[in-house]
C-alpha cells in the first residue's frame, strides 16, 4: 500500500485515532483514580512525591501534554467521522481546521518536548525527574504513556494525516502563549508552596534556571519549525497532485 492509499484509507487512520486516544485517555483516568487507591501507594514514604488530585497534576507538564493529546484524538475522530481528511479541501470544516491547528501548534511540539526532554534528563540522572522510590507505586507502562507513545503517536500521526499550518506567526504566538503561562504557572506553585515542581529545578541556581527556561522555550520553537518542515516535506508530492486534480 502507497503512502497516498494509506492516507486515503479511512478505516487505518481512524484505528491509529481509536488506538491514541484509548491509551491516553485510560492513561488520565488510571493516573487520577487507580493510582491513588493503590495499597502501594498509600503505604509507601514515597507517597508524597506522587500528585494525589488532578489540580496536583496540573503542575505537571506531561499531564498538559497528556491532556492535549487526548483532546487531539477526539477531535481527529470527530473529523473522521463528520469532518474531512482530503489533503486540500476547498472549503475545510471547522473541525479540520481545529485539527490541524492544534496538532501543528501544540499536540506535536509539546508531546515531542516532554519526550526528549523527560528521557534526556533521565539518562543523565533520573532522580532529577523520576526518582527510583517511585518504581513500587509509579507503574512503567504509565510513564511510557506518558513520555514514550506520546511521541511515537504524534510521529506516526505526521505520516499518516497531512495538516495545513497556520501562519507562522499565529502558530509560535499561540505555542509561546501556552509555554510562557506554564512557565509562570510553576512560578505560581513555586512562591506559594516554596517546592519546585521539577526536582532539577531545585540544584540550579537564578542564572542557570534563567537558561534552562529560555533553552526550553527556544527548543520547543525548534520542534515547531521541525513539525512544519516535515509536513512539508513528508506531503510535498502528494499536495501538489491534489491541487493539480482539483484545478
Amino acid at each position: 500500500m502507497t503512502k497516498v492509499e494509506l492516507y486515503k484509507s479511512r478505516v487505518f487512520v481512524t484505528i491509529i485515532h481509536l488506538c491514541a486516544l484509548g491509551q491516553f485517555a485510560y492513561g488520565l483516568y488510571y493516573s487520577s483514580f487507580e493510582v491513588q487507591r493503590s495499597y502501594k501507594l498509600k503505604t509507601s514514604v514515597s507517597r508524597r512525591l506522587v500528585p494525589e488530585t488532578f489540580p496536583q497534576k496540573l503542575r505537571l507538564l506531561s499531564y498538559w501534554s497528556l491532556i492535549i493529546q487526548a483532546l487531539y484524538y477526539i477531535v481527529s475522530l470527530v473529523n473522521d467521522f463528520v469532518g474531512t481528511n482530503e489533503l486540500v479541501p476547498k472549503r475545510p470544516p471547522a473541525i479540520r481546521k481545529f485539527k490541524d491547528w492544534l496538532m501543528s501548534t501544540l499536540a506535536f511540539p509539546v508531546a515531542i518536548n516532554v519526550g526528549v526532554t523527560f528521557w534526556t534528563l533521565y539518562a543523565i540522572d533520573r532522580e532529577l525527574v523520576f526518582p527510583k522510590v517511585l518504581d513500587p507505586v509509579f507503574p512503567s507502562w504509565l510513564n511510557h504513556v506518558l513520555h514514550t507513545n506520546i511521541v511515537v503517536f504524534i510521529v506516526l500521526e505526521m505520516f499518516t494525516s497531512y495538516r495545513a499550518y497556520p501562519s507562522r506567526s499565529k502558530g509560535l504566538t499561540g505555542l509561546g502563549i501556552f509555554m510562557v503561562s506554564y512557565l509562570v504557572w510553576i512560578h505560581i506553585i513555586k512562591h506559594y508552596s516554596n517546592v519546585w515542581v521539577y526536582p532539577v529545578l531545585e540544584v540550579l541556581q537564578l542564572p542557570q534556571r534563567i537558561v534552562f527556561f529560555v533553552a526550553v522555550l527556544g527548543f520547543t520553537f525548534a520542534l515547531y519549525l521541525l513539525g512544519e518542515f516535515l509536513n512539508n516535506v513528508v506531503w510535498a508530492k502528494e499536495v501538489k497532485l491534489s491541487q493539480r486534480k482539483s484545478k
